[in-house]
């Protein structure tokens, strides 16, 4: 049985930093890109980052781009997201995905359920 789950969201002040986990099982994770998403309230959900099943290649976002940063542990099966210097339009349901490479979500094949990232003074 395919299984992402994602933990490390919660409540930050502007400013603050957060790191997301992505736990996955029943699937060959060295192989998938592993990709995170976000969908903010009213809006379409959207690519953030990914990185290839060897850890070798990551892709960003440009609102994102030298603020978080995406890497993988294929021995744990654990994809993290470093996410520094938040701000109040990164408040979003945070998704992990494993597919087959970017950021359109076309691509992606399994999903995990999502964690919420509130950003707020």
């Amino acid at each position: 049985q395919v299984q992402l789950v994602e933990s490390g969201g919660g409540l930050v002040q502007p400013g603050g930093s957060l790191r997301l986990s992505c736990a996955a099982s029943g699937f060959p994770f060295d192989y998938y890109f592993i990709g995170w998403f976000r969908q903010a309230p009213g809006k379409e959900r959207e690519g953030v980052s990914s990185i290839s099943g060897s850890g070798g290649s990551a892709l960003y976002a440009d609102s994102v781009k030298g603020r978080f940063t995406i890497s993988r542990d294929n021995a744990k099966k654990t994809v993290f997201l470093q996410m520094n210097s938040l701000n109040t339009e990164d408040t979003a349901v945070y998704y992990c995905a494993a597919g087959y490479y970017g950021l359109n979500e076309a691509t992606y094949e399994y999903w995990g359920q999502g964690t919420q990232v509130t950003v707020s003074s």
